[in-house]
């Protein structure tokens, strides 16, 4: 079946819906992208047209098909390990300092498909042995947030992760599963995935975290946005808390109450 072309009109509307609904800056760039993630969807429903497409997503009568769009547009790439100084910063300077007897928690709260999350419990694991720790992960995308709590992924996405931890924390399959590793069960026990909008004000119920990682996904937001993002997460780090956002990002701009100790690295004093 041929490709269904997309008028600006039209990718004006899906620009103006996506940023209503998850925040997200759509580039006149992605157009291309936007018709090849949602050419599918099209068929799926015997529709010509991208503008059919659109008036079926604002009816109101789909909610489950508008979230399937937002997964299809907000599906982001990562991988284990990423902008690993972060990491050594977390293992070097926050560790050592955490509040004693009380339990560690992170929040991931752009996790994707979960590499993140299970890259900071690998990281609690060894060097928080036999005491009590915490991973949330979250993200808008229930597609993404699926994959994340099973924790099994293609084996080439095992690059990145010292040889050791590979060892001790991810299960290789065999059989069926060959080609794909499982991270072990002792780890997956202890990070829980929900889906959460960051654009909206967050549930407080989530509690409070001596770490937030917000990485790699403000670019895609405009300062406005930012600004109510950050405003919205920062209620929830403890007095004492870091604040971690994308090497590609910064904070400037943003009247955060935040004192910067490092690159891409905020304290909460």
């Amino acid at each position: 079946m041929a490709e269904t072309a997309i008028s600006d009109q039209e990718f004006a509307l899906f620009q103006r819906l996506i940023h209503r609904i998850a925040g997200i800056n759509l580039a006149d760039s992605k157009k291309v992208l936007l018709v090849g993630r949602l050419q599918k969807r099209l068929r799926h429903y015997g529709l010509d047209s991208f503008g059919r497409y659109y008036r079926l997503l604002a009816d109101g009568e789909h909610p489950e098909e508008l979230q399937t769009m937002v997964d299809l547009l907000t599906t982001n790439e990562t991988y284990f390990f990423r902008e690993p100084k972060h990491f050594d910063f977390l293992r070097d300077e926050v560790l050592p300092g955490r509040r004693p007897g009380a339990p560690f928690r992170v929040w991931s709260a752009a996790s994707s498909t979960g590499e993140e999350a299970y890259t900071l419990a690998m990281l609690l694991a060894e060097c928080l042995p036999g005491q009590p720790w915490e991973i949330v992960g979250s993200d808008i995308s229930t597609q993404v947030l699926e994959k994340a709590r099973r924790g099994h992924y293609p084996i080439e996405r095992n690059e990145g992760i010292p040889r050791h931890l590979l060892v001790k924390y991810c299960r290789k399959g065999v059989r069926s599963q060959a080609g794909t590793f499982l991270i072990a069960s002792e780890l997956r026990e202890r990070v829980s995935f929900r889906q959460i909008n960051l654009t909206r004000p967050i549930d407080p119920e989530i509690g409070r975290f001596d770490v937030i990682f917000l990485r790699n996904v403000m670019i895609y937001f405009n300062p406005e946005t930012k600004r109510q993002v950050v405003g919205h997460l920062l209620p929830q780090l403890l007095p004492g808390g870091y604040f971690i956002i994308g090497h590609s990002e910064t904070l400037n701009g943003i009247d955060s109450g935040l004192r910067q100790v490092r690159p891409t690295i905020y304290r909460k004093d």
